[in-house]
């Protein structure tokens, strides 16, 4: 189906790589998106070179920042330039657009859309800020993290984008959640569950090699991951498998670096950060996919290693749980809970090793595929009366 705008186009504006390119990338397919606007001198994939607009200074003064300072102080030099990224921001909407944008990117343009007729949309890569701030505060003070969950400032300026925020873009019903329980109205909130590309995510194949049991996590490892809670959980299975091993990536941000140091005795077997390939490879290689995060929107890596045919051990606050049927695929724990992580792995350590053949697991590609995200974002923006379906010229009538 071919859609039109009923009023104006849409902006889609975010410093660096965002799950909002997802969303220019549909938009542009179909004729809807204004520009896409990026602080970098980097595209958007999918969008036609015409349809973005750059800003490599911004990118560049970033970039400087990234290579001197330490990590939590590069972030927040980031963030200073969000009022510049916004203004310039601004002076690319017409009259009667809508914008996408998030985390405090665009405050002003949010403002100025509004005045002008237009709709503003929030992409909610994490639970609403004062949720996520109010976990991860409580977290670094139970590690004894000096530093805040990110820069003070921008807290208070992503804070003032709710107020100005029309609709939510939601990926999970975490996020939807944490929304909701803010203030949000249901209807404001829209499902944006992103795709993930599973081409090279597949279940392994013939029976399970014999090898002791495998433990993957894969990603960063951090406090806002339940990093912490992982490491503790695997100390609690090798008492019952006393020869199982943990793959991790070498990731590791700096607020769990002292956790790490009290685990330097366990099995733990590293990997740098891996393409698609060979990280599908490694997933194959494991047994039990493991992510316990205290607050986490969407984690691709749960809907890569179902593809891949590993049982889940998650949380709740782990958007993409919502993929996870206990019992079925995996297991979802509370969050802080080492010793469930480790009664869930254990309990899927017993089935796997009763048998030569994997356990089926159950999930559905197709949920996360791109024509799904574009048939549900699109047809939400048309429920808002945003966009309508295109009506076909009276030649292409003729020829039907």
């Amino acid at each position: 189906m071919r859609y039109e705008p009923t009023g104006g186009l849409f902006t889609v504006a975010t410093i660096l790589r965002d799950p909002t390119d997802t969303n220019a990338r549909a938009l542009a397919n179909y004729g809807l998106l204004r520009y896409s606007a990026r602080g970098t001198r980097s595209i958007t994939e999918g969008v036609p070179p015409e349809l973005m607009r750059r800003k490599p200074a911004i990118g560049l003064v970033h970039y400087l920042g990234a290579r001197w300072l330490p990590p939590f102080y590069a972030e927040g030099w980031r963030f200073r330039l969000h009022p510049w990224f916004d203004r310039w921001t601004n002076s690319l909407i017409q009259p009667g657009d809508h914008l996408i944008s998030s985390f405090g990117f665009t405050n002003e343009s949010f403002r100025a859309v509004r005045a002008s007729g237009g709709k503003t949309f929030y992409s909610a890569g994490n639970s609403h800020p004062a949720n996520l701030w109010a976990i991860m505060e409580e977290e670094n003070r139970r590690w004894k993290c000096p530093q805040p969950p990110y820069a003070r400032f921008q807290h208070r300026r992503v804070l003032e984008m709710m107020p100005l925020t029309d609709y939510v873009l939601s990926p999970s019903s975490f996020v939807t959640r944490s929304f909701v329980a803010e203030g949000f109205r249901p209807e404001q909130i829209l499902r944006n569950i992103y795709p993930v590309n599973l081409d090279c995510f597949t279940p392994r194949k013939g029976p399970r090699p014999s090898r002791p049991l495998t433990v993957i996590s894969t990603g960063s490892l951090s406090l806002r991951k339940g990093s912490p809670y992982l490491l503790e959980a695997f100390r609690l299975v090798l008492k019952r498998q006393p020869q199982a091993r943990l793959l991790l990536t070498d990731d590791v941000m700096d607020s769990v670096k002292p956790v790490l140091a009290h685990y330097n005795d366990l099995p733990i077997e590293w990997a740098p950060a891996l393409p698609h390939p060979q990280l599908a490879e490694r997933l194959r290689g494991a047994d039990i996919f493991v992510l316990p995060s205290l607050e986490d929107g969407f984690a691709r890596t749960v809907t890569e290693a179902l593809a891949c045919g590993l049982p889940v051990v998650t949380t709740p606050n782990t958007g993409a749980a919502d993929f996870v049927t206990p019992g079925v695929n995996g297991e979802i724990v509370p969050i802080r809970d080492a010793p469930a992580i480790a009664e869930a792995i254990s309990k899927w350590a017993d089935i796997i090793l009763s048998s030569p053949e994997a356990p089926p697991i159950q999930f559905d590609v197709e949920a996360v595929s791109y024509d799904r995200f574009d048939q549900d974002f699109l047809e939400q923006l048309a429920t808002l009366g945003l966009i309508r379906p295109k009506k076909a010229s009276v030649a292409s009538a003729m020829r039907a």
